[in-house]
């Protein structure tokens, strides 16, 4: 009799209660393969980090890439920092603030900072760094973007936005403002794309475009507004080809979703979406967003719940993302730099690139983790569980320390995933040990079983299948 192939990567993931599934990938991703392969849905480990660089104890602010210079701006403290390729950085001005968040845009000459009570242009060119005084220009701006030629700020708590002169973030004109106009709810975020004006309100989103006048530029695109709002200010990222963030209505209950046209298209599931409105209060999520090999990837932390997840929009599936003993990941937010994704630490002023073939994060061990579909028999009988074969990649063992006798370990729930037995350890082979079979036998008996997977050895996990009581 053939063996029973367990579905270890199935497309769904933990439910509201493990007595459904307890289906969980832990720092690991899936690609789905072609017809006739060994598997048509294979698991790898997600990107680890290398350190870029070091700004000390406390966590970095903001940051965006500057394209024409080939350079980013980063936010730490007080203190605004240019900083290369190389990592090497130097201090180009000081803000008032030296905490929160800050929002950051440049026109190719400036670069502009919001800080929620103050703004501020660093003047490429020249390199002066100053605070605008400019008395037309208001108080406490939130967000800033840009688009024809000026820069855009959203106000805390208003439903107004206002615009900077052309080419000069410097300069304002007290009557360079419009309202939000469809709905009064306060604007949390301003974000240009496609060369549209994006207003995010709290329960509403209206899009604007350049109308030519000479006054003031921007005037509301009939029928595009929409009565979902962002449910948190930096939950928003570039992704893919259009926009994904924390999008909420009038309901109160959250999801994630991508723009679609002018309307928010779900991504998330309703067992995710179960999971994300158990966390309380989501204001202040942070995302972003990178390429890996053909995934678009957004990554969303909860820092309330401690908690951060990976949607992966080439298979649709959520992935929990942990560094090494903590429970959610390290990175905060993140900017590209020559076609490098940076993210920032969410406790140091750590900057680390995100890369494909790093095998910790930055030196600390990487815990993968993946826990299969429950299996049981429709009679709810007792399954004979004799042997546990697993398709992994082997051999992949380094030459010395943690990792050249590479370990992966095996826990086996038999109350749908409440609780967990012993780990039981299997080598996946020393470097070169490609013959290295990978099995578990006389496991007992059980009338549901639900199998976990992990390593935390820098070397290279992917898991292909695993096949249950196999014939030989």
């Amino acid at each position: 009799m053939m063996g029973n192939r367990i579905s270890l990567f199935g497309l769904g993931q933990l439910s509201k209660s493990s007595f459904v599934t307890a289906k969980v990938l832990q720092n690991m991703y899936c690609e789905q393969r072609p017809a006739g392969e060994k598997s048509g849905l294979v698991a790898y480990g997600t990107p680890g980090e290398l350190l870029f660089a070091d700004f000390g104890a406390t966590p970095c602010r903001g940051a965006l890439e500057f394209e024409p210079g080939s350079v980013a701006y980063v936010v730490h403290r007080g203190t605004l920092w240019e900083i290369n390729n190389a990592g090497v950085k130097v201090s180009r001005g000081t803000l008032l603030s030296a905490s929160g968040r800050v929002s950051m845009a440049h026109n190719g000459v400036q670069v502009m900072i919001v800080d929620g009570a103050s703004g501020y242009i660093y003047n490429t060119q020249t390199t002066v760094f100053a605070q605008i005084t400019d008395t037309d220009f208001p108080a406490n701006p939130t967000t800033v973007t840009y688009l024809s030629r000026r820069f855009i700020i959203s106000l805390l708590n208003s439903s107004r936005f206002y615009c900077s002169d052309i080419d000069n973030g410097l300069s304002w004109d007290a009557l360079n403002f419009a309202n939000a106009e469809t709905n009064p709810d306060p604007i949390i975020a301003v974000f240009a794309s496609n060369g549209q004006l994006i207003l995010m309100g709290a329960i509403s989103c209206e899009y604007w475009g350049n109308s030519g006048a000479l006054d003031f530029p921007f005037s509301l695109i009939p029928g595009t507004a929409t009565e979902w709002g962002i449910a948190a200010r930096f939950s928003i990222a570039k992704y893919d080809n259009t926009l994904a963030y924390l999008v909420r209505n009038r309901t109160g209950q959250v999801i994630l979703a991508k723009l679609n046209g002018y309307l928010p298209q779900p991504i998330s599931t309703v067992d995710f979406d179960a999971i994300m409105n158990s966390y309380g209060d989501v204001s202040n999520a942070s995302a972003y967003s990178y390429m890996l090999g053909g995934h678009p990837m957004y990554v969303i932390t909860f820092p309330s719940a401690g908690k951060s997840w990976l949607y992966d929009g080439s298979t649709g599936m959520f992935t929990m993302l942990k560094g090494f003993q903590d429970t959610r990941h390290n990175g905060e937010f993140s900017f590209t730099l020559l076609g490098r994704t940076i993210v920032a630490d969410y406790v140091t002023g750590r900057l680390y690139v995100l890369t494909a073939t790093a095998l910790t994060d930055n030196g600390a061990s990487i815990e993968r983790e993946i826990v299969s579909e429950t299996l049981a028999n429709q009679d709810l009988g007792f399954i004979e569980l004799d042997c546990l074969r697993v398709d992994v990649e082997v051999g992949v063992g380094i030459t010395t320390g943690q990792g050249s006798n590479p370990q992966i370990g095996l826990s086996i729930s038999r109350d749908n995933g409440k609780t967990w037995g012993a780990q039981m350890w299997k080598t996946v082979g020393a470097i070169g040990e490609y013959l290295t079979q990978v099995e578990w036998r006389r496991l007992g008996t059980a009338r549901q079983a639900t199998f976990k997977l992990s390593l935390t050895d820098p070397v290279p996990l992917v898991l292909v299948s695993a096949v249950l009581n196999p014939d030989n």
